[in-house]
């Protein structure tokens, strides 16, 4: 065989959570070409010397038969060529008409979703799942992206509408198809001769939905509330804690309340990645922080162990498991949310989000610049202001939250 074949983990591209992709690495007259296996893997869980994940990593198994599913499809392909007697180039062996013409829109559906399992973003995974499964239902999943036109998308449109989805919902959809249609195109998945979203308008689904906040007063309200006790580990008074927290610590969603380790807590401050957009924040550590956080904390915890009653690091390893504890988690907190509103005489479904947005609201209105509220959130949408927010100090915001 002419040309050289070897799994690589591409430590050129290693992530700042110390992470890098496996790829499938090609030589042929001293040109390299890489062909991305759609997973991700922190250094330490990769043995280069004998190109296999670590047996040690979760899910290592399954992972490993991808990578090697993925090499012998290549090396049947080039098996193939050799037979044909056509000349085994990287033209022939992943020039567009050898190798995506063919490719169904599901079939490249289902490499974004195990991608963005392999990532860690289960999430995003069930939102392309979603949508995938519905192209299929309607007979869409099969067709390739270069017949996806106007009239693909309207009979996408009308499935769903019979469906009974609403316009968010279709919004969300939609939302969904273009990312993987864009990212087909930069993969080069096809040659695109006219994008079909530009005729398109998928924003008009889009309709606005009521946000929720509270005032400081009810936050005091619900903060100075006698609860029933209860030997529950989700008790009302556990929901409580949570939606304080929240509230107290910049807004910090559910699933990073979740994560935070004791290692997280240093100097007077706590400091996260947050998970939805990967960004660095923290926080300072207000009374009523701290005494939250006694209430859960343990003398003989390990600076890795999770800090609230949610995870379980030995149990909970992998990103599905965590996704699935804490969604489950999250339900009874809302559920008991929902009694403590009632008792508190608040008329609004109170959930760890109205936290989050109440902490926004109630910074805007101390008159806090409306970019250092979205820097303060770890929002990742607003790009051109992140050289003007970088100088601002956080006492701005921390005399908001101590108000």
């Amino acid at each position: 065989m002419s040309i050289s074949i070897k799994i690589v983990q591409r430590k050129d591209k290693t992530s700042k959570s110390n992470a890098a992709p496996i790829h499938i690495r090609f030589t042929l007259k001293g040109k390299v070409r890489y062909l991305a296996t759609g997973i991700v893997l922190p250094i330490d869980a990769w043995d280069d010397s004998e190109q296999h994940i670590v047996s040690t990593y979760p899910d290592s198994e399954a992972l490993q038969m991808q990578v090697t599913a993925k090499r012998l499809e290549i090396e049947k392909k080039i098996q193939r060529l050799e037979a044909l007697d056509t000349e085994v180039n990287f033209d022939t062996l992943f020039g567009q008409k050898s190798r995506y013409l063919n490719c169904a829109v599901s079939e490249y559906f289902q490499q974004q979703i195990d991608y963005l399992k392999n990532i860690g973003k289960v999430g995003s995974a069930v939102k392309y799942t979603s949508c995938k499964h519905l192209l299929e239902q309607c007979g869409l999943g099969k067709k390739r992206f270069d017949q996806m036109d106007l009239q693909y998308l309207q009979d996408f449109e009308a499935f769903l509408i019979h469906k009974g989805n609403t316009s968010n919902s279709i919004a969300t959809k939609f939302s969904v198809l273009r990312a993987v249609y864009n990212k087909a195109v930069r993969h080069k998945v096809f040659a695109e001769t006219e994008n079909p979203f530009k005729q398109y308008n998928v924003g008009r689904f889009w309709k606005p939905t009521r946000k929720r906040a509270i005032t400081k007063e009810e936050v005091h309200r619900i903060q100075s509330l006698e609860l029933p006790a209860s030997t529950e580990v989700y008790s009302t008074a556990f929901a409580r804690d949570i939606f304080l927290f929240s509230y107290c610590v910049a807004g910090i969603n559910f699933k990073d309340i979740a994560t935070l380790r004791y290692v997280d807590i240093q100097n007077g401050r706590i400091y996260y990645q947050r998970h939805k957009t990967g960004k660095e924040l923290n926080s300072p550590i207000l009374p009523q922080t701290r005494e939250i956080l006694g209430r859960y904390s343990k003398s003989d915890a390990s600076p890795e162990d999770y800090i609230f009653p949610i995870l379980d690091r030995h149990i909970h390893k992998s990103e599905q498991q965590i996704c699935n504890r804490v969604h489950k988690v999250i339900g009874h907190v809302n559920a008991n949310l929902k009694r403590i509103a009632e008792m508190a005489g608040l008329k609004v479904n109170l959930t760890t989000y109205v936290a989050r947005h109440t902490f926004a609201t109630v910074l805007k209105r101390s008159g806090v610049n409306i970019a250092i509220i979205s820097e303060s959130l770890g929002h990742s949408d607003l790009e051109t202001t992140q050289i003007y927010l970088d100088s601002f100090e956080n006492s701005q915001i921390e005399w908001a939250q101590r108000g």
